[in-house]
């Protein structure tokens, strides 16, 4: 058994996953220093983070949505039960280009949740089931291969599958969000073409993670089903 997964398991993940995880740290490491370079460029308009939001907001009919200051970095998110964008420290109150286009994506996830948005309704109703499948999925297929059990094998593969069906669906749901976002921007009048360029430089860095998440979960799926492979025709 421990050469299952101590064997050819090490193999598949230095040849599969780690490729993938070092792209998903470089994508971190890229758009924490994106955002900290636009960070440094102050806005034509003088809109803070908050500012770009609301309008955003109040231009789609949603005086409803409230916009709340929330501490850390990069903690900027939509809360859809509660109807709130929650802004961290660098942007609520910060006029940067990079917080005007991480406070527009916020808001664009908004207007997702209030035209209903198909593919962010898919993500929402699956998000319970990713994560029971995530949990499951190991211990499922370790002991369907402690017990010889292929089916419990494929069971706990299917489950695991559920994560990177989330981050698949994850990805049309980000980038929508940042396209209504510069859309927005630029309709409203009140930014310059600088702005924009910044803005969206900010968003595309932040994409960039999402596709490397998505790498990472799918190069663990297909090294899960090679392990489990090797594992029967070990036996």
């Amino acid at each position: 058994m421990s050469d299952i997964f101590y064997g050819s398991s090490l193999m598949t993940y230095i040849i599969l996953v780690l490729p993938a995880v070092l792209l998903s740290l470089w994508a971190s490491a890229n758009v924490n220093s994106t955002f900290k370079k636009y960070s440094k460029i102050r806005s034509a308009s003088g809109y803070t983070g908050y500012d770009s939001a609301r309008r955003i907001l109040d231009a789609n009919g949603l005086t409803d949505v409230k916009i709340e200051h929330i501490s850390g970095e990069l903690t900027d998110h939509y809360d859809p039960k509660a109807k709130v964008i929650r802004l961290s420290d660098a942007v609520y109150a910060n006029d940067s280009a990079a917080a005007i286009g991480v406070a527009a994506h916020e808001a664009g996830h908004a207007v997702q949740h209030a035209t209903g948005y198909f593919p962010l309704q898919i993500r929402n109703a699956i998000i319970p089931i990713c994560n029971i499948g995530s949990n499951l999925a190991m211990p499922l297929i370790i002991l369907g291969l402690i017990l010889d059990v292929l089916g419990l094998c494929y069971i706990g593969i299917a489950a695991f599958g559920l994560s990177a069906l989330f981050q698949l669906i994850t990805l049309p749901v980000e980038f929508n969000a940042s396209s209504r976002a510069l859309v927005a921007l630029r309709e409203s009048g009140r930014f310059s073409d600088e702005d924009l360029s910044n803005a969206k430089k900010t968003l595309s860095a932040a994409a960039l993670t999402y596709v490397a998440a998505l790498a990472v979960a799918l190069a663990n799926l297909l090294r899960l089903i090679l392990m489990v492979s090797g594992g029967r025709r070990r036996r």
